[in-house]
């Protein structure tokens, strides 16, 4: 006969078990109410992961389930520590009633709540009310904590606590997000954050949209409606068209938007960017430099093949380094490469004009200065900016959908550049982090429109042929990621 007490912990671990079967988050746990961005997002291992979806693409359920399985202990692509104590943070504290909290709750089988502890209203009806701090009862032993917070406390209510995790229900202010970040570093933790970005170009698009590839700890993913099954196409069709194109990109597929636009907005990372390969010496081309001294300096290789396809092979992009730093670097890189030079063994480059002017530190040329270093640059250049742009941009994709210009991923400054290079006012792009776009439309404009026709060797076609297919292997790889 079995004891009364093992008897009850076996009815309450059956209780247990059956309420984790009945809740709106064991539809979530089984697939029936999660998408494939939503399991992205969930499998992702770095500590600072966002999501930029539009309204009703499921990324605040992402923040929510994420949380709740963080303090249940029981998240399926993690390991699960014994105690959690996190912090959901939204706009405001009646944000936070409706949103938040709302969804938190909706994935909480009252059983698991250990106690509650409320701001405002009675924590016998919770969802009322203004939640201070909630008690989770742990899966396999232990409580853990969620606290919430408003981003309209100041920044000293954010202060002192320490953390495993943050999530973060739309964008912060950045010193309250800079004050989280400290809250989980002694505990290594991590920070989410899901978010409809409707403010423009903030710190989240310079902090992580921008430093995907240069920081590794940053993760992102956009979520559009298209993402989202469980949408009401009619539904879907009502709503866009009653909205403009910048609202469209934000509210409908999560991108960020900014009044004038993108330049290059036929930009697609996807296909505009390839893992590098091995480069064959005949198709070199040329070298470009945007010259700075306080500002970056931004120098690329570049090589084209017969067909007029352009390669940015390698990157040279840095600040506050003297002449001759620079001009080591940049040999540096053409050394490794094997790149040609000219009769007298000097490395060629074109150079903005600018680089005619004498420094107030030596009453020498920036081009002087390249020339006593080896580099001979050629400040003859095209500088016209609307007509380079526009052959920029028929480059990254023309009308009929060809793509001629492809970035190698060793390039992040260039890429970072093209997808923050927007139009100002009068029709003229912002002037700030062009460098890279500069000397890029540098080179652009040196490339005759219509090239002689030159006979190719046999190993030359057969390059060619084994170029179109790795271009295309790279499409279909992203495609399908």
């Amino acid at each position: 006969m079995i004891e009364k007490s093992t008897r009850d912990r076996l009815i309450n671990i059956l209780k247990e078990a059956k309420s984790r079967f009945d809740t709106k988050l064991a539809k979530y746990n089984t697939g029936e109410k999660v998408h494939q961005k939503q399991i992205e997002f969930h499998k992702a291992k770095q500590k600072n992961r966002w999501v930029f979806g539009g309204n009703r693409t499921g990324k605040t359920e992402c923040g929510a389930v994420e949380t709740v399985w963080l303090l249940r202990g029981i998240h399926p692509y993690k390991q699960n520590k014994k105690d959690m104590m996190g912090w959901a943070v939204s706009l405001s504290t009646q944000v936070q009633r409706d949103v938040a909290q709302s969804k938190i709750l909706s994935y909480l089988n009252p059983s698991w709540i250990a106690d509650i502890v409320m701001l405002s209203g009675k924590k016998d009806s919770p969802s009322s009310g203004v939640i201070d701090k909630i008690y989770i009862k742990k899966v396999f032993g232990g409580i853990s904590v969620l606290g919430f917070k408003s981003c309209d406390q100041s920044r000293e209510k954010f202060q002192g606590t320490s953390l495993d995790f943050v999530w973060f229900d739309e964008e912060p202010p950045y010193d309250i997000y800079l004050e989280c970040k400290m809250r989980v570093l002694d505990r290594c933790g991590e920070i989410f954050g899901t978010m409809t970005p409707l403010k423009g170009l903030t710190w989240v698009y310079d902090e992580i949209y921008l430093n995907k590839k240069n920081d590794k700890e940053v993760w992102y993913e956009n979520i559009s409606w298209q993402d989202n099954p469980f949408l009401n196409q009619k539904e879907i069709e009502k709503l866009m068209s009653e909205m403009s194109k910048d609202e469209l990109d934000a509210r409908c597929n999560g991108k960020f938007t900014f009044y004038g636009g993108l330049v290059y907005s036929n930009f697609d990372e996807n296909q505009n960017v390839v893992e590098p390969f091995e480069i064959p010496k005949e198709l070199y081309d040329g070298i470009s430099i945007d010259p700075g001294f306080r500002n970056a300096l931004s120098c690329h290789f570049y090589a084209r093949d017969t067909d007029g396809n352009v390669f940015v092979i390698a990157e040279h992009y840095a600040a506050n380094l003297t002449i001759e730093e620079h001009s080591k670097a940049i040999l540096d890189i053409a050394n490794r490469l094997d790149w040609p030079r000219d009769y007298d063994g000097k490395l060629c480059a074109l150079i903005d004009s600018a680089g005619l002017q004498k420094t107030l530190a030596s009453q020498k040329s920036v081009v002087d200065l390249f020339f006593e270093n080896g580099i001979k640059t050629n400040p003859n250049v095209k500088k016209e900016l609307l007509p380079g742009i526009q052959k920029v941009k028929k480059y990254i994709c023309d009308l009929a959908g060809d793509r001629r210009l492809f970035i190698f991923r060793n390039c992040p400054n260039m890429i970072r550049e093209i997808k923050g290079y927007f139009w100002g006012d009068d029709d003229i792009p912002i002037k700030k982090d062009d460098h890279s776009l500069d000397e890029l439309r540098y080179y652009i404009m040196s490339i005759r429109d219509s090239p002689e026709k030159t006979e190719t060797s046999s190993d030359m076609l057969c390059f060619k042929d084994n170029l179109s297919k790795r271009i295309m292997r790279e499409k279909r790889k992203n495609f399908f990621r």
